[in-house]
């Protein structure tokens, strides 16, 4: 069958891109003839490429290889589906439950700014609460503000809280669409605990100030913080790294150069905000962090069953042409690292494939909970940006390999939690603290363990709320993993 000879060819050429969203009327949706019967070129590029390389393919009966008997009946499916995100939909494994992750863009050069660091921001992220003495009121918390932006240039600062956006009260029906515009205004308030334990009578009070904000193409250093802490004699690394970008490698080399060249003695890894990114830049700082493990392997990716003989594995390094040779290694044999819930992928691959090598101490919330590595398929004849349908810009960016330790061991799909209880808490809302001060309470949980101090014990005061689910400003690669375009030229180069 012609349908089967063109997917069996494509996959003796796979390959695998690095790279949100556009208007998909924006797109040409021109058509092509499969056995006499004109078809969605889109829809066909869809299905084609799920059925080479998705994850989950056995468990997708329309993703057989024999699910089709003709070309015409193939043709008639994929004219069934309007638009390319139905079908592309509709060949997800267990949405919910399982690819929670997989997704497709009608704007792939969008996709590829963000790949590299760029995208659309005042620089602030958020976190949002019920408030209190009324349910259906919402506040918003400033969880931080990124270097350079416009929200750090202009005062808005970790912590800061706003019960309105351009002098309209939060609720939890309207607080998303009025973060939505390019520019708006933070009205701010004040969080009063009214000097009693208990949160029932606790009230969000406007204080009076504001601050307007515009979003612009930023450019984010995903190396937000890195310092030497100094504490009864300890010299303690502190690295808040905020998402795994390849272009920004050699400056994390140089920034645990630093590290070294102080004494260094032990390390705090900041990834409570740390959604994800590269699988080869996590095996670069996991031999950053270490060095004594040169050569063994760091962590694994499983492809399809149709794709095995495609499995890879990426190894502890003590040199990368990435960061221009050597690599700053520290040799520890123990590692803080801080989570939430918002750290996910290339960030639990860190915890996930050190812990079978040196100790990691959990500091927080529990994971997202993401084993998955997808790569971005486009429109051309293997699958690669090279020679793309010039047509439309859609790409598709699917779960293609399960990523796992060197003892064969994913994270857990429901996340990855501190093995010890007194580690296990959530960021305190009136007291989030500044981000590497060593009384911001985090940090400061890490510096008592290291140090062998006693912490002082939390306050009556102190709220650890839980926040609401939003996707404020998501930005489309939050908890993604993705494989480098490295591995696309080694696989080319095995089948030429």
């Amino acid at each position: 069958m012609r349908i089967l000879k063109i997917a069996l060819l494509a996959l003796v050429v796979f390959s695998v891109n690095t790279s949100c969203y556009d208007d998909k009327d924006d797109n040409i949706i021109d058509t092509s003839v499969i056995g006499g019967v004109e078809v969605n070129e889109i829809n066909d590029f869809v299905w084609k490429a799920m059925n080479i390389f998705y994850l989950y393919k056995d468990e997708i009966p329309n993703l057989a290889d024999n699910r089709f008997s003709t070309d015409e009946a193939y043709a008639a499916y994929i004219n069934g589906f309007n638009e390319p995100e139905d079908l592309f939909e509709s060949l997800i494994y267990q949405r919910e439950v399982v690819d929670r992750f997989s997704f497709i863009t009608s704007d792939y050069v969008a996709l590829e700014q963000q790949f590299a660091g760029v995208f659309k921001s005042n620089g602030l992220e958020f976190d949002f609460y019920r408030q209190p003495q009324d349910p259906n009121a919402v506040f918003g918390l400033v969880r931080i503000a990124l270097n350079d932006s416009p929200g750090s240039i202009g005062g808005v600062k970790r912590g800061d809280i706003f019960n309105a956006i351009n002098d309209v009260p939060m609720t939890v029906e309207n607080f998303a669409s009025l973060l939505r515009p390019d520019t708006y205004t933070l009205n701010f308030a004040n969080y009063n605990t009214n000097g009693t334990a208990t949160v029932d009578d606790d009230k969000i009070e406007s204080n009076n100030s504001e601050a307007t904000l515009t979003k612009i193409e930023y450019n984010e250093n995903p190396i937000h913080i890195a310092k030497v802490i100094e504490v009864n004699g300890s010299k303690i690394g502190y690295l808040m790294y905020n998402g795994f970008i390849r272009n920004y490698d050699e400056q994390l080399n140089n920034a645990f150069g630093d590290f070294k060249t102080a004494g260094v003695q032990h390390l705090v890894l900041d990834l409570r905000y740390n959604g994800g990114g590269s699988v080869n830049t996590a095996a670069l700082l996991a031999s950053m962090i270490t060095g004594q493990f040169n050569g063994q392997v760091f962590s694994k990716l499983v492809y399809n069953k149709n794709l095995q003989s495609e499995n890879t594995s990426f190894n502890f390094r003590n040199t990368a042409n990435e960061v221009g040779g050597a690599i700053n290694s520290l040799n520890l044999d123990k590692i803080y690292v801080l989570t939430t819930n918002r750290t996910a992928s290339a960030s639990e691959l860190i915890i996930n494939s050190l812990s079978p090598y040196i100790n990691v101490v959990q500091i927080g919330g529990k994971t997202t909970g993401k084993s998955q590595a997808s790569i971005t398929l486009y429109d051309s004849p293997n699958f690669s940006r090279e020679n793309a349908n010039p047509n439309h810009t859609y790409a598709i960016q699917p779960l293609v390999a399960m990523s796992i330790n060197k003892n064969d061991q994913p994270v857990a799909p429901t996340g990855i939690e501190s093995a010890l209880e007194q580690f296990r808490v959530r960021e305190i809302v009136n007291n989030l603290g500044v981000l590497g001060d060593v009384n911001e309470p985090f940090l400061a949980r890490a510096i008592a363990d290291i140090t062998g101090s006693n912490r002082p014990a939390p306050s009556s005061m102190e709220r650890q709320l839980v926040p609401l689910k939003d996707n404020v400003d998501a930005n489309i690669l939050d908890n993604e993993m993705y494989i480098d375009a490295e591995l696309k030229v080694k696989l080319l180069e095995k089948f030429q």
